[in-house]
Parts: structure tokens; sequence; C-alpha cells
């Protein structure tokens, strides 16, 4: 280690003083700017926002949603590249795109939308609300509706492709933005992925994402260090069973009834066979079976969702899943050619969100700068999911996604006082407050932005 004497030291941090200070006064500059450029762009990207929140699509159908995205990212001089994940998996139509600034040597970072929206009916009864419906993959008739606030992100990232388009005499490097579509269905970065995503663009060195909360009030943002989000894991179960007549129940085996003891066993283990310390869901989102009220059917399907953050927990879960299913159905004396089929859907797994330290830790300060410290909190750990994860390839390129305040002050405030709740995500009363949830949402994006491909 080479020692300085401390003639030599105080003059070394009499320069370095200035050079902080003139740091300092140039991020102070930029921000200024940022702010500036945002709310020069904030009444269109409001009406934007509006407009696509009137126009939703279901995951796998978002073609005019990308349509529309790449149009605008195309305008602010981006170089696009559209229908990314049609060939990774059947039932998949490739809505996926990216869009490319290259600018100069440097890193490459990867600012990540998503493009869906959810098979919800609005009752927020906003000017703009939506009235849409349409086929599901299934071939059902379902409305839908934004109700997770994919178009704040689809709009937020269109601002920051404007701001960093103005502001490229402030940065260095290569900055990809990618929309990506099924992101509620929990395949569509995995879709990309294996279209090649990584071999049409540089991989990248960072990855960032933003989304929209109602636990913190509009204006503010939220960090949580680690793991932020838990595994996803999509399972089915298929409860076969001999049908017959409703008259008649002794010569069938009927498999609602035994469905409805598999679904009540399955709560025992999150009860009774994970650990307190561990944390987990085992949730039955959907029963299918049936045709009229007096036909025993011959299956009933059960569609399950899973959400863990350690491996083990996961994989314990879904082996008990099947086991629980098939004792069920032993015990109910079906047939073993008849017992139930147990599905994990390999396409629909997500891992944990892990946002790395070092990056939180990185733009906690850019962050405070931009929207003032107070503006700035601490999140926890939740076990909702994200897709996201998937493009830091098991952790390989750190990425971090941050939180975004969406409902006013005094709305969170009366919720305090009444203990009603604001309507969050996927409730049919989900309803961002536009302005300021997309001011702070494009000033915050651009500043990481700003920082990471600093010069």
């Amino acid at each position: 280690m080479l020692l300085m004497s401390p003639p030599r030291r105080l003059l070394a941090l009499a320069l370095a003083a200035p050079l902080a200070l003139g740091a300092a006064r140039a991020g102070a500059d930029t921000d200024a700017d940022v702010r500036r450029l945002v709310d020069r762009e904030l009444p269109g990207l409001v009406g934007y926002y509006k407009a696509a929140h009137a126009a939703p699509e279901l995951s796998h159908q978002e073609a005019q949603t990308a349509t529309q995205l790449a149009s605008e990212l195309k305008a602010a001089g981006f170089q696009v590249t559209e229908h990314l994940g049609k060939y990774a998996a059947p039932g998949l139509t490739g809505h996926g795109l990216v869009a490319v600034l290259r600018n100069g040597p440097g890193p490459t970072l990867l600012v990540r939308t998503e493009l869906d929206a959810l098979p919800v009916a609005e009752k927020t009864g906003l000017p703009y609300a939506s009235t849409r419906r349409t086929k599901s993959d299934a071939g059902v008739d379902v409305p839908v509706m934004h109700a997770c606030g994919h178009d704040v992100h689809i709009t937020a990232l269109i601002g920051v492709a404007r701001v960093m388009a103005a502001l490229k005499d402030r940065w260095s490097g290569t900055l990809e933005l990618v929309g990506q579509p099924a992101e509620e269905t929990i395949d569509g970065a995995l879709a990309m992925l294996r279209d090649g995503l990584y071999e049409r663009i540089p991989r990248p060195d960072f990855a960032l994402a933003l989304h929209d909360t109602a636990e913190i009030p509009a204006g503010t943002i939220g960090l949580t260090s680690g793991f932020s989000m838990a595994a996803s894991t999509q399972m089915d179960v298929l409860v076969r069973g001999v049908g017959g007549h409703g008259s008649a129940p002794e010569v069938a085996k009927d498999p609602v009834v035994l469905a409805a003891n598999i679904v009540m066993q399955l709560q025992t283990i999150v009860s009774r066979e994970t650990s307190p310390f561990d944390q987990a869901v085992v949730t039955v989102g959907t029963i299918h079976g049936g045709t009229k009220r007096n036909i025993i059917p011959d299956e009933v399907k059960l569609e399950i969702n899973i959400r863990t953050y350690k491996e083990a927990v996961r994989q314990h879960i879904i082996q008990a899943v099947a086991r629980i299913a098939r004792a069920a159905a032993l015990g109910a004396d079906v047939p073993e050619d008849r017992l139930p089929v147990v599905t994990v859907l390999e396409n629909e797994i997500a891992p944990p969100l892990y946002n790395e330290p070092a990056l939180v830790e990185r733009l906690r300060p850019v962050f405070q700068r931009a929207l003032g410290a107070d503006n700035v909190r601490e999140g926890r750990p939740v076990m909702a999911s994200e897709d996201f994860g998937n493009f830091s390839l098991d952790r390989k390129i750190p990425l971090m996604m941050f939180w975004v305040g969406m409902v006013s002050a005094e709305a969170l405030e009366q919720a305090r006082r009444t203990g009603v709740p604001v309507p969050g995500n996927h409730s049919p009363l989900f309803a961002p407050v536009p302005e300021p949830t997309l001011r702070t949402g494009v000033v915050a994006m651009s500043a990481a932005a700003l920082d990471v491909l600093k010069k």
C-alpha cells in the first residue's frame, strides 16, 4: 500500500473536494433537466396512459399494445425488433419486442415493461375505464382490464425512452428497452429468452424494472434489497373418476367430491408440512368440471399456484400435491387407471426476484437526489411473483425492481383510519393516480439509467 505524507494527503483531499462538488453539481443539473423533460412530456404521457388503459389485451394477445409501443420507441430514435417469443412454446404468439439505442462505449442496461392485462371486469367508473371483452386462451368470453398497472409501466418506459434520447450527451453505452408479453401467465420472459433475445441484442450488464403499488403514496418509491418477490409455480391436477347418473352415485366414482376433498387437504401442506419460518402459499385458483347438475362427470380439473422462496420448499410442495391427490383417490377407491394426473407447467415458472444489494445501494442515493430523501422508502419482501427475474439468467446479471406509489396520501390515510384497504393490484377497483405516478416512475427510472450509463 502506498502511504502519502500528511502534506500530500491534504493536497489530494483538497483536489478531490472540488471534483466531488463538481460531480454533485453535475448530478443535480442532470436531475433538474430530467424533471424538466418529464414535465414537458407528462400531458402526452397521461393521454397515452388513458388510451392504453381503455384498450387492454390479455396475455398472448398483446398485438395492438406491442405495435403501439414499438411505434413510440421508433419515434424516439430506437432500433426496434418485434415479434419475439413466437417460437418458444406452442400457443405463444410472439408479441415481445426490444428497442436498442447505442450511444458509444460503455455498459449495457436493460429496462423492461410488461404488456399484458388481466381477465377482470373494471368497476372504477373512470371515464377511460375498460369495457373490453375477449376470448381467453381456453376460448371463454372474459372481461379485460389493466388491473395490475402494466399500462403505467408501458407509459413510463416511453417517457424514459424520450428522456434518454434527449440527454444522449450525458451518458455512454447501450440502452435496451424490452416490452415483455405474458407476464401474468409467467411465461413471457422465458419465451423471449428461448427465442434468442440475448443473441439478438448485447447481453446486458444490468437490468431494471419498476412496478406500481397501492402500499405507498404517489410521488414515492420503495426499495427492497435482496429477495423481494416469491417464486411462482403452476400445477394442474386432473381428478378423474367414473361418470354416471346423479341419482345413482353408488355405481360411479364422483370426481367432484374427490376434488373437494383434495382441495381441503392441500391446505394442510403449508399449515402442517411447512416450517413457520419458510414463506409459502398454495392456492387452488380454478375448478372446472361437469356439464349438468344431475350428471356425475368423468373428471374435474384443478389449477394450482404455488408461491415459495426456497427451492427445497417448492419441491416439497410439488411432491405433496401429487401425494395428496393420489392418496385421496385411492381412499375413494378410484381404479388405478383413473388416478389423478398431476402436471407441473414448466413454461410457467418464475424464480424468486432477487434485487442485487450492491445495485440497490448504488442507486439509493441517486433516487434520493432525484426525488428527495423522504420519497425513497424501504420496501419489504412479498409473496407476489414476477418473471422479471428470468432476465438475470439465474442471477448472473444484476437486476433490481423498485416499487412506485400509485395512490394519493389522503386515500392511504383514510384506509388507515377506517381499516378499509385501498384497492390494490388485481382489484376491479384498481385506479392509479396518473400524473404523480407517471412523473415519479419516469424520473426515477431515468435517473437510474443515467447513473448506470454515466460517462
